[in-house]
């Protein structure tokens, strides 16, 4: 892949070389962190001292860190574990919280929950409720506005979780800073490898945070939030990857350089390019934008041709095209929508990288004007 400019690490990034080691030194290992002889104890430790890292990445206590299998079972976890039937969520929410039912409060133009709808959702029915809104949007790149959440959450008795999994490890998050009461981040976003996650609830640990149940049967892992013998592996690499990106968020924030550099270059070919959420606050690796008049599988097709991976949208739906939801929910129009796709830039990403990237879209969208004048409409 040496030769491939690999632009989609919101769909999953690079394996860090930090968890990767880690990840080389478990599977050579024996031990079960739940036994208590010695390899078992020695497994026990890695295992905790991951949820150190977690814990450090989010300013969180450790035994407030609950494992899981990624970013879906955490949203799970915490949407079903929390016991209240009533979910107020946000139009953008990942599959994983949408699926799960409830009121859908919609966004604005640039995918903002409207907090208005929320507080008279609120206030129309006094259930205890769940609202969930994710920290930033994994197509578009746009951070919410969380803290205004909560405090109308809070102020009708409403628990907030914050699928914070495209957010973790690109900017600063603080869980106790936000507010929230619960949080889910995902291994293979920030670095790690795939199949292990957590859900965070602070003050779980000392009965004075938000109560969740178990939604398995088994044995007393986790303390039974999640029980099943743990992904040591998995877990083991998403501890590295987490210091990693704990250490490395200074160096992340540069990407927004190259994403600034990427969204010029195509207004530069193209002014009439729409770049969602361009006048909020956005993570730094992330834009999605669009090429006017051709469709967004086209271009994902003509760019992996051109040696550069990008996608439409969301990769958590098996290969599946379909309309962008979250773009839908932002009001686009069907004509903006369809030819829009999302870049999104990882830790190792270069300005070679923006360069490759810009080459080929002006080749791309060269050569679909071309086909248009040379094959006009019957």
């Amino acid at each position: 892949m040496s030769d491939y400019v690999y632009l989609d690490h919101n769909a999953t990034t690079l394996v860090r070389p930090e968890a990767a080691r880690a990840v080389t030194a478990v599977i050579s290992a024996v031990g079960n962190p739940s036994s208590v002889h010695g390899p078992g104890r020695a497994a026990r430790k890695t295992m905790e001292e991951a949820r150190r890292a977690v814990a450090r990445l989010l300013n969180a206590e450790p035994a407030d860190v609950i494992f899981t299998s990624g970013g879906t079972e955490a949203n799970n976890l915490a949407l079903e574990g929390s016991g209240r039937t009533r979910r107020l969520v946000s139009a953008v929410e990942h599959p994983s919280v949408l699926a799960g039912g409830g009121e859908v409060i919609p966004v604005d133009h640039n995918g903002h929950v409207d907090l208005d709808r929320l507080e008279e959702r609120l206030l129309a029915d006094d259930t205890p409720a769940l609202v969930s809104v994710m920290l930033a949007n994994n197509e578009t790149g746009v951070i919410a506005p969380i803290g205004d959440v909560v405090a109308i959450a809070h102020r009708h008795g409403a628990l907030v979780h914050c699928d914070a999994i495209q957010a973790a490890g690109k900017i600063a998050v603080d869980v106790i800073a936000l507010g929230v009461d619960m949080m889910t981040i995902s291994a293979h976003k920030i670095g790690g490898p795939s199949g292990a996650g957590a859900l965070i609830v602070p003050g779980i640990s000392t009965s004075s945070g938000a109560e969740i149940r178990g939604m398995q049967f088994g044995g007393g892992q986790e303390r039974g939030y999640r029980v099943g013998t743990e992904n040591l592996v998995g877990i083991s690499g998403l501890g590295a990857a987490a210091a990693a990106a704990h250490a490395g968020l200074q160096d992340f924030a540069r990407l927004a350089d190259l994403r600034d550099a990427i969204e010029q270059g195509v207004k530069g070919i193209e002014p009439r390019t729409t770049i969602m959420g361009e006048d909020v606050q956005r993570l730094p690796n992330t834009t999605c934008l669009t090429m006017p008049g051709v469709d967004s599988q086209t271009q994902v097709m003509a760019f992996d041709l051109a040696g550069v991976g990008i996608s439409a949208g969301s990769a958590c739906s098996s290969g599946k095209t379909k309309a962008s939801g979250v773009l839908k929910a932002m009001n686009m129009s069907d004509e903006v929508a369809s030819s829009a796709v999302r870049v999104s830039l990882g830790w190792p990403s270069t300005a070679q990288d923006v360069k490759a990237f810009l080459a080929a879209w002006r080749d791309i969208y060269g050569r679909q004007n071309i086909d248009k004048i040379s094959s006009p409409a019957a």
